[in-house]
This record gives structure tokens, C-alpha cells and sequence, in this order.
């Protein structure tokens, strides 16, 4: 079987964590990769709906020449278990009852470059500030804890490195960001992934490095503009 590693590790994250799980409640700690104002400040009280945040995720006219949008990957229901990171697996059972990535308005898009493997995605989700910063820093934080672990999805395994990243001076709340490379069949994919949270929403831009990097600024103007 072959294995595609997606350019979105959360996404990646998030079919781990949807894995049955008996939760013993790892101790938190806080990530240094993490800046910005605390999740208690003022919070505003309506999340926006999935057709709000899909009108501001990018689109091809936003990125410019060359970017496509990539067509939707059927579901999968493969195995998925983690070797090497207990964090991400007491994770498991969070996610299945609601947990990390669980928030209930949400949209996507995915890009690809070129015609080439460069590929982008954005995420964005809303909730209330206190669910929104609690369940990213989870991931994060269970993700970056393990600086080597292993994924086996359907009998294949896929080795992960996980690297903190400064958070970048890009405007919001709060802000993480960390490098990823997947190693499987003797191929790796190195992906960027930075989260900030303006408010009630979350946005998570992953994907090719220099990409994330190109976009990042403008993806937070469109999904923050109130216009």
C-alpha cells in the first residue's frame, strides 16, 4: 500500500487522533514555540459559520499564476497507530468525543504549485477562544514533545521528525509554527505548519516551506478582514 503524506499535518494529526484512545491525561506543558496574549482575554462571543470562513479562505486569484486547487482525497479508514509519542496517542480519545480539530465551523482549501509536489493548505475554524487555543495547543504541543516518532497507517509505517519553529511576527493573538519531515518508502516530505489565533478564529496554513512563508501574511488579511 502506498501512503500519501499530506502537506497539512494536522490533518495528518487529526486521523490519529481520531484513534479510540484511553486518555490518562498527560501533564501539559507549555510550548516556548507559543506567543501571544493569553486565551482568557476579551473574547467575542459568535463563532462564524463554515460559509463565512469558507468565503475567507485564498483562493487561486489570491496566490497568483501557477497555484491549482487539488482535488479532494476520498475518505480513508486505514489503521493508524503512533509509535514513539504517547502524547499524541492519550490525544486519541479527546478527539474522538470532540477534542482538537473537532470544532464545529470549519473550511479548507488545498493547492497545489506548478505542477509540481509543492503543494499548500489552509485551514480556518472558529469557536470560542478558550476551545480554539486550548485544542491547538494540545497538538502542538503533543507534536513538537516528540522530536522522532512513527505513524503506521495500514500495516505501513512512516517515520516523523518534528522541529519548534519561532512564531511569526504576523499579527493575532496567538501563534505556533514547527517544521515536520515524513520519511516513508525512502521518500521525505518536509512541511511548514504555522497556527494563529485572532479571536474566535484559527487559522493553520501547512505545506511546502517557502510557500507558507510567500502566504502566510495574506491569508491571515483575508480571514480576519471584517469588510
Amino acid at each position: 500500500m502506498r501512503v500519501h503524506v499530506a502537506t497539512t499535518a494536522l490533518g495528518i494529526t487529526a486521523a490519529l487522533l481520531a484513534l479510540p484512545a484511553c486518555a490518562t491525561g498527560a501533564k501539559h506543558q507549555t510550548p516556548s514555540f507559543r506567543t501571544g496574549k493569553p486565551a482568557d482575554a476579551v473574547q467575542k462571543p459568535t463563532a462564524l459559520s463554515s460559509a463565512a470562513l469558507e468565503s475567507r479562505l485564498l483562493d487561486p486569484r489570491d496566490l497568483g499564476n501557477g497555484y491549482l486547487p487539488k482535488p479532494e482525497r476520498p475518505a480513508q479508514h486505514d489503521d493508524v497507530s503512533v509509535i514513539g509519542c504517547p502524547a499524541l496517542s492519550e490525544l486519541g480519545g479527546d478527539a474522538a468525543t470532540g477534542g482538537p480539530l473537532a470544532f464545529p465551523h470549519k473550511a479548507k482549501a488545498d493547492f497545489t504549485y506548478g505542477g509540481s509536489s509543492s503543494e499548500i493548505s489552509e485551514e480556518l475554524y472558529s469557536d470560542s477562544v478558550k476551545k480554539l487555543s486550548d485544542g491547538i495547543d494540545r497538538i502542538f504541543d503533543a507534536m513538537t514533545g516528540c522530536p522522532t516518532y512513527q505513524v503506521v497507517a495500514g500495516g505501513t509505517p512512516v517515520d516523523v521528525t518534528s522541529q519548534k519553529l519561532p512564531a511569526p511576527h504576523a499579527g493575532g493573538d496567538e501563534q505556533w509554527s514547527q517544521l515536520l519531515t515524513f520519511i516513508a518508502g525512502g521518500r521525505s516530505t518536509v512541511v511548514k505548519q504555522t497556527a494563529i489565533r485572532d479571536g474566535n478564529l484559527l487559522l493553520v496554513v501547512s505545506g511546502s516551506p517557502a510557500l507558507v512563508d510567500r502566504h502566510l501574511d495574506k491569508a491571515l488579511a483575508k480571514a480576519t478582514a471584517t469588510s
